[in-house]
């Protein structure tokens, strides 16, 4: 069993993202010094919200310039820490260059990680945020498992470049990790996959990941004649960066976690929003019809292909997220507090 020495310094690779940041925010309360890894710390703009969250917790906070693609540029970061996080990879599916702007930055990104991890003597044990989407492509497929249900012992074979090529991604990725903690004897590998991610963003001028263009088309028209029956899992961000800190931290975890609180679909994530916001806002009150969406989700958004749709909509979407209870001992907040404060953030912020 691992257990890890808390006045050492945990590095987190990608540490203004979505995920990073309220993962950096626990370790920080925790009382924990944070490796940032960024790719440029000059941009005050890009970290003042850790530096504020890092002024009012007992932890502290350094910055470290390193880029995913650059070779030996998470070294001079890793040293001395014996625990590694490593969150960063791109999240988008509207892609002009599926093997440039998805597979290289992830499989490569990770290599470049655990190379620096494999030169550093004193890093224990690495958590990487892989995903749900490592063992599934399309909501269909949940049907042909016992339960109609994903398990951890799952991989996806079924994304192509051409289809799902997030998925194929981080598939791509998390064998990559796999393959190399298994080449060598002293660190160990856990990965957290987690379903959608959604919840309330700590940097308000992080607005590319998908979990944001969604709740913002829930509130700007875009939905209001109908939200489609697509079937997906979502997990509340703070509950995943929860789940992250205890598989870094609990001598006794080991191996894939899907991390994901509810088994849903977008019909049922917008009617949530409608008792706080429905008077306001031109929320999704009914279904849209699926061959509604065969017809325009591809004008909407250009990662919506018509093989997408059918393999999605109108499919229920389940996972067994057993382990993380009994591993990491996870609870989970309902999707109502969920939907509801990730909302909130874009009326704050004025962008719905």
């Amino acid at each position: 069993m691992t257990t890890i020495d808390k006045t050492k310094p945990v590095l987190v690779t990608g540490a203004t993202g979505y995920v990073a940041g309220w993962l950096v925010k626990k370790l920080l309360d925790e009382g924990y010094t944070v490796h940032a890894a960024v790719r440029n710390p000059d941009k005050k703009e890009k970290v003042q919200h850790l530096d504020k969250i890092a002024s009012e917790s007992p932890g502290s906070i350094k910055y470290f310039k390193s880029d995913l693609l650059v070779d030996g540029s998470y070294d001079e970061a890793m040293k001395d820490c014996e625990l590694v996080f490593h969150t960063a990879s791109p999240f988008v599916l509207d892609v002009k260059n599926p093997q440039k702007d998805l597979i290289e930055p992830a499989v490569n990104g990770t290599k470049n990680v655990l190379d620096s991890v494999n030169r550093t003597p004193t890093v224990k044990r690495v958590v990487v945020t892989s995903s749900c989407a490592a063992i599934y492509s399309d909501a269909d497929e949940c049907a042909q498992y016992p339960n109609g249900e994903i398990t951890e012992e799952i991989w996806n074979t079924t994304a192509t470049l051409d289809h799902q090529p997030y998925s194929l991604s981080k598939t791509l990725a998390e064998k990559k990790a796999w393959e190399m903690e298994k080449a060598q004897d002293r660190w160990e590998l856990v990965t957290i996959n987690p379903s959608f991610v959604m919840g309330p963003f700590l940097n308000p001028n992080a607005t590319t990941s998908e979990s944001f263009s969604i709740v913002k088309q829930m509130g700007d028209g875009t939905f209001k004649m109908g939200a489609p029956r697509m079937g997906i899992g979502v997990i509340d961000v703070r509950d995943l960066a929860e789940a992250h800190f205890r598989a870094g931290t609990y001598p006794e975890a080991k191996g894939r976690h899907i991390i994901s609180a509810h088994n849903t679909d977008f019909y049922e994530m917008g009617s949530s929003l409608l008792p706080k916001f429905g008077d306001d806002y031109p929320l999704p009150k009914k279904v849209a019809p699926k061959w509604l969406i065969w017809l325009i989700g591809p004008m909407i958004n250009k990662g919506m292909t018509r093989k997408m749709i059918s393999k999605n909509i109108g499919h229920k979407w389940k996972a067994n997220n057993s382990k993380s209870i009994q591993e990491l001992g996870m609870s989970y907040r309902p999707l109502k507090e969920t939907m509801e404060d990730s909302f909130q953030v874009l009326v704050d912020n004025k962008i719905i």
